[in-house]
């Protein structure tokens, strides 16, 4: 039976957006979007992989509603890439079997079911209370019976298909579509030392970074002193001149400029004009996914066309890899396009019953953004007809028109493509998933429809040390509220063993992390158990780990990740390319101390602050008085070493004695009694030692370009930012000392009012850090120290007691961590002038969340499994593989060969990261050292393991003539002083070695075997 939807938009308070749910969308998407996205009712009509795969990525974003329609019977081939489908739904329609488990993924969006019967198509009344439909591999007569409605009713329209390894997509969001922000980026902002009073209107900005801006860029202005005008101005154009100026047009109207001066970028709206699909087949605009082949979307443009011309006739897709239906084929698609390529379309035509998992990951993430596009006006919708293929991925022997045939399994959408012997090879490889989050959980989603690992020799190892939380549901699709604290890897192991019985008892679960110290379970014997490896890793330390274990055991690794709405996926192939660790990207850059300490001037400056204040608060005087009750000797053996002995020791007599609070009123009082030392106390010092109108020895004034005048703030209980820092900062501290904490304002306010704040004198003499370069001053204050020390108690008086550190935590709202962060930073952005941050922005930068939705995840993934078909294949060409990199906002897809590893060479011998020595049976030093000298020549100086040093020629003839005889195992347990562990089998040895001229060369590192 039809569901009948209101169309009505739906309101929706910025309050009910659950952000502990779509924490990391909202930092891609921002509430705006996200606002409009859940006032939009979707219509996605086909429920096959390809349907699913965007309904799943709409559901997880968070839209008003989501509706499916298909009437069809489930078929055992549809298993090849319909997750939520079983083999026991067989006889349900496809919706009716898919609805309950969409549902599932999001509590916020309804999924229902539109009915129908089998044999029956979508029709126009059944469209017209949707604000977005989505045709998913519907006829061609019917995309065009649609289109011609939605385009003419303002209703947005999307369809898409796939067929083996190609995809179609095409958008049509009407003939005045308005973008609110193409590209999704952060607006540029900079600080302005000169505007000209010209026609042009030069603006100069600080040479500290590049502004950025591009011809054709917006702007506006605040803070400008003298051509005050500007501030808050209309968006003026900008004509870029160089790296640091900029023109904005005819100033000659203004007041002189004198000082000063911020610029903003503005986003633009843009207007798109949509064709209507009739309209788009004669006159397609494409965009290009892959440069390498250009001309591809011409022919495809003919191609899918053509498809179903023949299906019209035919009443069917041509057959697997048989060349009459082929050759019928080539001419329909001919005569819509004379210059199609013909390979490719054979090619098509042998493919086109094909259903391949991974295309429908590519082609359902990228459509599921478009819908998101449609819904938000957030980001650039693609104009207008997109064809992707990965013909690569075919094996290099292609498989024959008797190895395509059907077998009556839920693989066959896969064999029409590749055919039983090549679904024979994916059965039985053997994969080891590093991570099973956001692009852990996809992984195993592919490749459960994939069938890897599903035959007799095949296996899945996965890992991952974490447990679910609930950030993760909102783009984790494997896991559920019922899951929250449970492993990632073996809930995950436990949903896709469910999608594809076949995986049961063959994926293996651990929660063990890869790294130094782990090497006795992932060693030898591990590695020798896998063809390849796949990272679904959030940081750079593991890829580089997992990259290194790579060469080392000469294993394929595919590394793939995500920022926002852009990802990426590298192949790494042993003795072709360049490892992941080969370049890296420049890194970070960081805030000048003393820009932090006393000077900033941007929102993440004062955020950093705070992030510093929250550890110098809550966490190192806690670990510090810990360290001096339980560890002997601490004074004496630990601030013999530190710097800061003074201070150290003072902060263990403050917590520990004259401020260790016995109720929760005193932690309010230190509270109020913090807020006056940092926003009051420490800024008036700061204006005593550089007044307002104090200047350099230049004679320029000291507070002007990057440096702000601050100003002290007095304490208002009633003001909300002032109060939320003393409701955060006295519960922390109580959470110090274990005292229940409270959350009542009128508690804080009237204790936090009866605080007598002792007055604050400035004090001459006081030495301010200005530069980074600046020596710190350091006062001979080792007299003070020992006074110091004798008031502090013995720790046996302490017996028992501890303090409890507080473990930073941002993903828990109730734990004054990020009300604290927030609090902080407004109020030392306020003392700077500086627009304060909100809690959510402010959680972002604090805890360096990294962005991340479901439809790029759900991309990459896709992508990542495109390349491991190849490497499934042996294939070892450099042009056989793709590096790819996406960016769904503009929208951009970039394929390039990967690069080849870099050839060194030392003597007549070129070699790569890929080469080494091995030596067997554990030699001893003197034997490595003559083995190099007799065959290549060189001399070595110097051998090290590790971070060990074993031998170099300059140790000194005792330590030479003791350490060479031995055999390598017991040099490096004579050298480190410990025994080597049992499990460990070779060592990785680093030598500097020298040719017969004395001059150093490089030769690869040497494995020597126990």
């Amino acid at each position: 039976m039809a569901a009948h939807l209101s169309a009505t938009p739906m309101d929706i308070d910025e309050a009910t957006i659950d952000e502990g749910l779509y924490s990391r969308q909202l930092y891609v998407l921002g509430h705006e979007a996200m606002k409009r996205m859940a006032a939009s009712n979707v219509l996605i009509v086909g429920m096959e992989g390809l349907g699913v795969e965007i309904a799943k990525n709409i559901v997880l974003a968070g839209v008003k509603s989501v509706t499916v329609y298909d009437p069809e019977p489930v078929r055992i081939q549809d298993l090849s890439s319909q997750f939520f489908l079983r083999e026991e739904d067989a006889g349900k329609s496809r919706a009716e079997a898919t609805v309950p488990r969409l549902a599932e993924l999001n509590a916020y969006v309804p999924v229902r079911n539109l009915g129908g019967a089998s044999g029956q198509s979508i029709a126009i009344e059944q469209i017209k209370s949707f604000q977005v439909v989505v045709l998913v591999n519907q006829p061609l007569e019917k995309q065009l019976e649609i289109n011609d409605w939605t385009h003419e009713n303002g209703v947005y329209f999307i369809t898409a298909e796939t067929r083996g390894l190609f995809a179609s997509a095409f958008n049509d969001f009407g003939p005045k579509f308005t973008c609110v922000d193409p590209t999704g980026e952060q607006p540029l902002t900079g600080m302005i030392v000169s505007i000209e009073k010209t026609e042009d209107g030069l603006v100069t900005c600080l040479d500290e970074t590049r502004h950025g801006l591009e011809d054709g860029d917006f702007v506006t202005f605040s803070e400008v002193k003298g051509m005050e005008e500007l501030n808050g101005c209309e968006p003026r154009k900008v004509s870029v001149k160089g790296p640091y100026t900029f023109t904005i047009g005819d100033t000659t109207g203004l007041s002189d400029y004198e000082a000063g001066g911020i610029f903003t970028q503005v986003k633009m709206p843009k207007i798109i004009n949509f064709k209507s699909l009739r309209e788009s087949l004669k006159e397609p605009e494409y965009l290009i996914t892959d440069f390498a082949k250009f001309g591809r979307p011409t022919t495809l443009h003919a191609g899918f066309q053509a498809l179903w011309q023949f299906a019209r006739d035919k009443q069917r897709f041509p057959a697997p890899r048989n060349a009459t239906d082929a050759q019928a084929f080539v001419t329909l698609a001919k005569k819509i396009d004379a210059d199609a390529d013909e390979k490719v379309l054979i090619e098509l035509s042998y493919q086109a019953q094909g259903n391949v998992s991974s295309m429908a990951a590519v082609t359902g993430g990228f459509v599921a953004q478009e819908v998101l596009k449609a819904c938000s006006a957030k980001f650039h919708p693609l104009v207008q007809h997109l064809y992707f293929d990965s013909l690569e991925s075919l094996p290099s022997t292609l498989p024959t028109e008797e190895d395509c045939q059907p077998l009556g399994s839920r693989y066959d959408g896969q064999i029409v493509v590749f055919g039983r012997q090549f679904q024979e090879k994916i059965a039985n490889n053997r994969q080891f998933l590093v991570g099973a989050g956001a692009i852990g959980c996809e992984m195993l989603k592919n490749w459960s429809m994939m069938g890897l690992g599903a035959g007799a020799n095949g296996s899945i190892h996965v890992t991952d040390l974490d447990t679910i939380e609930k950030s993760n549901l909102n783009r984790q699709f494997l896991f559920r509220a019922k899951d929250l604290g449970k492993h990632k890897s073996e809930v995950a192991a436990a949903a896709v063993a469910e999608m594809n019985p076949d995986l049961k008892g063959k994926i293996e679960c651990s929660q063990e992390p890869v790294g130094p110290d782990t090497e006795n379970i992932y060693g030898d014997a591990f590695f020798a158990k896998i063809d390849g490896v796949m990272n679904a890793l959030d940081n750079v330390k593991a890829r580089l780990y997992m990259d290194q274990r790579c060469v080392f055991y000469e294993k394929p690794l595919i590394d793939s990740g995500t920022l926002g709405t852009k990802g990426n996926v590298q192949v790494v192939v042993p003795y072709l390319t360049e490892s992941y660790g080969s370049s890296q990207d420049p890194p970070e850059k960081q805030t000048p101390s003393c820009t932090v300490k006393n000077f900033p001037n941007a929102i993440n400056h004062t955020i950093e602050w705070s992030r510093q204040e929250f550890d110098s608060l809550f966490v190192n005087p806690a670990r510090a008085v810990n360290s001096y009750l339980s560890e002997p000797n601490f004074l004496e053996n630990t601030l013999k070493y530190s710097g800061q002995q003074k201070e150290q020791i003072e902060q263990i007599v403050s917590y520990l004695v004259t401020n260790k609070p016995l109720t929760f009123e005193e932690c309010i009082v230190w509270a109020r009694l913090q807020f006056e030392e940092k926003y009051n106390n420490v800024i008036q010092q700061l204006l005593y030692s550089f007044p307002k109108d104090a200047t350099t020895s230049s004679g320029q004034p000291f507070w002007s370009g990057p440096k702000r005048a601050p100003d002290p703030l007095t304490f208002n209980s009633n003001d909300p930012t002032h109060l939320a820092y003393i409701i955060a900062t006295a519960n922390l501290h109580a959470y110090n000392y274990g005292l229940r904490g409270e959350t009542d304002p009128e508690m804080f306010r009237k204790v936090a009012d009866s605080v007598a704040v002792p007055k604050f004198t400035p004090k001459s003499g006081v030495k301010i850090q200005v530069n980074d370069n600046d020596p710190v001053e350091k006062s001979d204050d080792s007299a003070d120290v020992g006074e110091l020390a004798k008031k502090l108690p013995p720790p046996s008086s302490f017996a028992g007691f501890r303090l409890n550190p507080v473990e930073f935590e941002k993903d828990d709202d109730t734990n004054h961590h990020i009300d604290f962060i927030t609090a902080a930073s407004n109020l030392r952005a306020i003392n700077y002038g500086i627009s304060p941050a909100d809690r959510h922005t402010t959680k972002q930068i604090a805890g360096k969340i990294i962005p991340a939705i479901a439809t790029t995840t759900s991309l990459v993934v896709g992508l990542a499994c495109l390349e491991l078909y190849k490497f499934i294949d042996g294939k070892n060409k450099f042009e056989d593989f793709k590096n790819g990199f996406v960016n769904l906002a503009l929208p951009f897809f970039g394929f390039s060969e990967p690069i080849a590893a870099k050839k060194n060479k030392y003597g007549d011998t070129e070699w790569t990261l890929w080469d080494r020595f091995i030596f067997e049976n554990d030699p001893t030093l003197k034997e490595i050292v003559a083995w190099f000298r007799e065959k290549h020549n060189l001399d070595i100086a110097m051998v090290s393991q590790g971070v060990s040093m074993l031998w170099s020629s300059f140790i000194g003839k005792k330590k030479s003539e003791e350490r060479l005889p031995l055999r390598f195992s017991q040099l490096v347990e004579h050298v480190s002083k410990r025994p080597v562990p049992a499990y460990q089998t070779h060592f990785i040895v680093e030598v500097i070695a020298a040719d017969d001229d004395g001059e150093d060369v490089e030769v690869p590192f040497i494995v020597v075997r126990k």
